[in-house]
């Protein structure tokens, strides 16, 4: 017996990184695992069981579709994007993609979602928020930061809506995380200061436990969220930072 029998599961931006590691993870508990993300060919290899099928967080259109198709007791928001910088280096044009894809993106999931969710009396919603966010502030993160702080208050606001409906809301704010957008960051950043090595150290010793996270460390908390023995949980920015937000 798995703790997500009888659970179907849609997971945003599951190609990669935390949404795939949480795809296979809620699939090994036995959950009807609806794998979705924008980019079609991330999705090719994933493990046998888990439907897929390309989604655009972004698009109301097919944000509708694909809920109409996975009919899902537990939404997985985990599409999002990191802009580099503080607030004068901020765009506009930054900021407006920013809030499209990291707060609305999560808004129009949730809004399809939860009429299905009410008529069946349950359900799950997981957002992918950041220890980065209202929790502490990060050097150069100025528009992400403020992104993941509105997940935050998105997530209790519907919490709160919709506690009595047999509904729950959530979300996660980790810290530091391997993942190929993690490393593509990493990179990035080593162009800046000399070298690839000198900028991993310096992502490395702002977590207190000498490491980064895995993705799978995060997939254990998406699990729980999703599975009825978090079932007075709701409404709870859950911090899993490796220590980085107690300090």
């Amino acid at each position: 017996m798995g703790r997500l029998d009888g659970k179907r599961a849609l997971v945003t931006a599951a190609g990669q990184g935390i949404g795939r590691a949480s795809a296979e993870a809620m699939a090994a508990e036995g959950a009807q695992v609806f794998a979705t993300d924008v980019n079609a060919d991330l999705l090719a290899d994933m493990p046998a069981g888990i439907e897929t099928f390309e989604l655009n967080a972004m698009d109301a259109d097919s944000i509708a579709a694909g809920v109409a198709r996975a009919a899902p007791d537990v939404l997985f928001n985990c599409a999002g994007f990191v802009h580099h910088g503080d607030v004068m280096t901020a765009t506009d044009d930054e900021w407006d993609f920013a809030f499209d894809l990291n707060v609305r993106s999560m808004f129009r999931t949730m809004r399809a979602a939860l009429p299905g969710m009410v008529d069946r009396g349950t359900g799950s919603i997981i957002n992918m928020s950041s220890a980065c966010s209202s929790v502490i502030g990060a050097p150069n993160r100025f528009i992400y930061g403020t992104t993941k702080a509105a997940v935050i208050g998105m997530t209790k606001s519907v919490a709160v809506d919709y506690v009595t409906k047999g509904i729950r809301c959530n979300c996660i704010c980790p810290g530091t995380v391997e993942s190929p957008s993690w490393h593509d960051r990493v990179k990035a950043l080593g162009e800046q200061v000399g070298s690839y090595e000198e900028a991993l150290k310096q992502f490395v010793s702002r977590q207190p436990m000498g490491r980064v996270a895995t993705a799978q460390e995060i997939a254990a908390l998406v699990v729980y969220l999703a599975s009825d023995d978090s079932g007075f949980t709701t409404g709870h920015p859950h911090i899993i930072d490796g220590g980085w937000s107690g300090q």
